[in-house]
This record gives C-alpha cells, sequence and structure tokens, in this order.
C-alpha cells in the first residue's frame, strides 16, 4: 500500500440520513404553515377573488362570473391615512350596511360602477345622469362620454345630490335592476375592497378591466 495514498473517507449513511429527513420533515411544515398565512395576506392586503352574485352590473358583468379584484390602493390609504378614491368609470366592490330597508339582511358585497367623485353634484332625471362639477359647471353625462356608456340604455329615476368628501356615487349598469346609490345614496371610501382588474372565469370571456 502507498503510504502516501490517502483513503477516502464515507459518510455513515446511518448518521446522516436521519439529520437530512429531518431537515426535509422541518421544510415541509414551515412551508404548510407559510402557505395559509401567504394566502390570508394576498387576500386581505393585496387581491381578492370575488363572484358576481346577480344582474346589476349587466352587459358589462353577468351572473356568477369570477373575478379579481385588486386592494393594494385600499391597503395604502389604510397606511398613508388618505380615503381612496376610485376613479370614475372605475368598477369597484364595497360593502353596504343595513340593507334590511331593502329586502336583504346584515351587510352585503356590492359591485358597481363610479359614477360620482366627491364635490360632484350626480343628477338623475328624464332617463339620464348629469355630473356638475367645477370642471363641468354646465354637466355632462358621464355614460355618453367614458367609454362604458355604450351598454348603458337609460337611466331610471329622479335623484339630485352632491357627494360629500371621503364618499362617491355609483351605479350598476343594468340601470333598470340595480340597487345602488340612486335609492341607498352615497358610498363611504372606508367601505371600498377593491377594484375590479380582470375578469378570469368564464374562460372565453376574459377580460381586462
Amino acid at each position: 500500500m502507498n503510504p502516501d495514498q490517502e483513503t477516502p473517507v464515507v459518510a455513515d449513511p446511518k448518521h446522516s440520513q436521519p439529520r437530512g429527513s429531518w431537515r426535509n420533515v422541518v421544510s415541509t411544515v414551515l412551508i404548510l404553515l407559510a402557505a395559509p398565512l401567504i394566502a390570508l395576506v394576498l387576500t386581505a392586503y393585496i387581491f381578492q377573488s370575488y363572484e358576481v352574485d346577480g344582474p346589476s352590473m349587466e352587459t358589462t358583468l353577468h351572473n356568477n362570473d369570477r373575478l379579481i379584484v385588486l386592494k393594494i390602493p385600499r391597503t395604502m390609504s389604510r397606511l398613508t391615512g388618505h380615503a381612496y378614491i376610485p376613479n370614475r368609470g372605475d368598477i369597484i366592490v364595497f360593502v353596504k350596511h343595513n340593507l334590511l330597508e331593502y329586502g336583504q339582511s346584515g351587510d352585503k358585497q356590492l359591485i358597481k360602477r363610479v359614477i360620482g367623485l366627491p364635490g360632484d353634484r350626480v343628477v338623475v332625471s328624464n332617463g339620464k345622469i348629469t355630473v356638475y362639477n367645477n370642471q363641468h359647471p354646465d354637466g355632462f353625462d358621464p355614460d355618453s362620454t367614458l367609454p362604458y356608456g355604450k351598454v348603458i340604455p337609460n337611466t331610471p329615476g329622479e335623484t339630485d345630490v352632491t357627494v360629500p368628501a371621503g364618499q362617491i356615487f355609483v351605479c350598476g349598469d343594468n340601470r333598470t335592476n340595480s340597487l345602488d346609490s340612486r335609492s341607498f345614496g352615497t358610498v363611504s371610501a372606508n367601505d371600498i375592497v377593491g377594484k375590479l382588474i380582470v375578469r378570469i372565469f368564464p374562460i372565453n370571456n376574459a377580460k381586462n378591466f
């Protein structure tokens, strides 16, 4: 035997294997514990899956459509202490409280389109909406000036309201069959859940908003 030749060291599988197995077990347990926490954080602060219930947003959205609602703007508003006011024409999900007088119980999440912003005077009359503000002192019809408007045939009702600070005025696109600000008044920005960004189901009707 050559004395200069080193004898290779072979790890004892009886000692090395259990250590590796325990590491795998610990890693698996940590992943299993972290996964629901990550999902909870994402759902609470980043985005949320939402299913349309009812016909109030037809023909833009239909019953049982599956949506992704972005919650980041609402989350940031809570961190900064400033109200989250979406853009006119955005579709949002919000919580509406005390719907007993409208035949529904408790609080409910609704999905509607933003029509009036803080400071706007919103008038519903003669089948259309007119919005008055500093930029449009003579009023304008958002249904005829924004891209979504082609799906709105007419807007029943009689309403004349000035939107307070930190509030918005919302309507469903199916104006003849929608419970919205024409009935229950303006919506607090604090009750907004998030903004619609994509429809994911039905797959053949997927769309970005």
